[in-house]
């Protein structure tokens, strides 16, 4: 019988980059093992109220995509010599605040002495510190952005007939880690006393602690697992917490959900904006346009409070007990926030702002259950008003969107992905 083991979980990131982790950092807990979860400092309250382990990242990098650089960088909206030049600035800022992420990182390794580390590719001193400490490492990816397929290219790039075309994309993914090679090295000659590595694959992968599994937290019935992909490569299902039975929600959002039809929620999450009045105005027209209620999600994009007869402003409501309670969902289409919207059996409305987003704003038109998306940088009121309109009332997208939640709803992604790290952990044993 596996003996229960030490096991620190890294992650960094938006709330959508964090909760899936949380979610397996339950699982391996409720398995008998030794857990602890490290992230930005920020989210340490969050996971504490799970019971689980907390050891602290720096909130630096987080910080700076609400900077001025840092919206501009990320919203759609904006001009693209204007995205271009904030993500050049963002860029030197960022790397210099990696190598304090990476001690960071180091120092809960120090803390909490673990036998394996599992790690979000945004924690990129993870598999060093690993190989520093002579422990297996498993990579958790949320969408499918590092191991190369000929069968569709990486998130974020457009489908091409070209020969090579889709694992082109996926060395491009690699070569953007890149940059960070002397930040890591840092690592490793300085508190890891490791050598320096020399090729630009070894940032996520060095050769010191190969192979390393890679487990990808999406369903196969979402992203069917390429055949070409090698054996640990792992499409283990999605990594979800389960609906809290004892959650109460305020007072005012249940009063609003009693007394009237099913609303539509619209929120994005940790995207940020330049103008929140105005993107408030146009998503509060939309939805008077579209004649449906409205909930309207806070989240860090700045919106002000609104309580009125059809529309309500919340924050911090789990999707898992609120998504379901509602006719659809549009939301910016990051991956956890769209896992929740497909599970919860509700049409969907993607707003994509950058990154992977518009991979997923496609795939669920793909899969039947989204309305046409809306890109931040396109985003009207009356497009908008339309895409909430048909993810309402066509009955083939509740279908569909029903059909795929039965689906998904009878994975255990986070059962599977405990399996998965538990061979891991055999594996060392046995050598």
């Amino acid at each position: 019988m596996l003996q229960p083991a030490k096991i620190l979980i890294l992650t960094y990131g938006s709330r959508g980059d964090v909760e899936p982790f949380i979610a397996l950092t339950c699982g391996l807990t409720a398995r008998g093992h030794t857990v602890t979860l490290s992230s930005a400092e920020k989210y340490g309250d969050w996971v504490k109220s799970f019971g689980l382990a907390f050891e602290p990242l720096s909130n630096d990098t987080i910080d700076l995509m609400t900077t001025p650089d840092g919206i501009a960088a990320l919203e759609g909206s904006s001009g693209l010599l204007k995205r271009v030049a904030a993500g050049t600035r963002l860029a030197k800022k960022s790397g210099r605040l990696n190598d304090g992420l990476n001690r960071d990182a180091w120092q809960a390794a120090q803390a909490v002495q673990p036998d394996l580390i599992v790690f979000h590719p945004k924690v990129m001193a993870a598999p060093h510190i690993a190989e520093a400490l002579n422990i297996p490492a498993v990579m958790g990816l949320l969408q499918p952005m590092i191991v190369p397929t000929n069968e569709f290219p990486v998130a974020g790039m457009p489908r091409l007939p070209i020969p090579g075309y889709n694992k082109l994309g996926y060395a491009l993914v690699k070569l953007s880690y890149s940059a960070f090679r002397k930040s890591i090295n840092q690592l490793r000659t300085k508190a890891l006393k490791l050598p320096a590595i020399r090729h630009r694959n070894e940032v996520l992968f060095p050769r010191g602690v190969l192979p390393i599994k890679t487990l990808h937290a999406i369903s196969s019935w979402v992203v069917p697992r390429p055949k070409d992909w090698p054996d640990e490569a792992v499409m283990s299902g999605y990594w979800s917490l389960k609906s809290d039975g004892d959650y109460e929600p305020p007072a005012n959002l249940r009063s609003f959900l009693e007394r009237g039809p099913p609303p539509v929620y619209i929120g994005f999450g940790s995207m940020t904006v330049e103008d929140p009045k105005a993107l408030q105005e146009v998503l509060v027209e939309a939805l008077r346009k579209a004649n449906v209620r409205g909930v309207l999600s806070t989240g860090w994009a700045g919106f002000d409070a609104i309580e009125s007869d059809d529309i309500l402003s919340v924050s911090d409501v789990p999707h898992e007990w609120l998504f379901p309670k509602m006719a659809a969902v549009a939301h910016h289409g990051g991956m956890g926030t769209t896992a929740q919207g497909f599970r919860a059996g509700v049409p969907c409305v993607l707003c994509p702002f950058f990154g992977d987003q518009p991979y997923w704003a496609q795939k669920s038109v793909a899969l039947g259950v989204g309305a046409p998306p809306v890109p931040r940088k396109a985003l009207t009121a009356d497009k908008l008003a339309h895409s909430i309109h048909l993810a309402v009332n066509d009955a083939s997208l509740k279908k569909n969107a029903s059909d795929l939640a039965l689906h998904l709803q009878s994975e255990d992604g986070v059962g599977t992905a405990v399996a998965e790290i538990e061979a891991s952990l055999a594996g060392v044993g046995s050598t």
